[in-house]
């Protein structure tokens, strides 16, 4: 759902495993919350959220 409201902003290249990766990345060290807040995290993120955190991973060279 979250990667098809990117797709309509713009962001056609944007999948499912990229979101979670972005996600699942703030909870290296402490674990995965609750369902809800994981839910709540996934639903507010935002596409500049998102963008920032695919730069700083280019950067590092994790990404391609």
């Amino acid at each position: 759902m979250k990667a098809s409201e990117f797709a309509m902003l713009g962001y056609d290249q944007v999948t499912a495993d990229d979101i979670w990766s972005c996600i699942s990345t703030r909870y290296q060290k402490t674990g995965f919350p609750m369902l809800h807040r994981l839910t709540n995290d996934i639903l507010s993120l935002k596409a500049t959220e998102f963008m920032n955190w695919m730069t700083m991973q280019a950067y590092k060279g994790a990404i391609f």
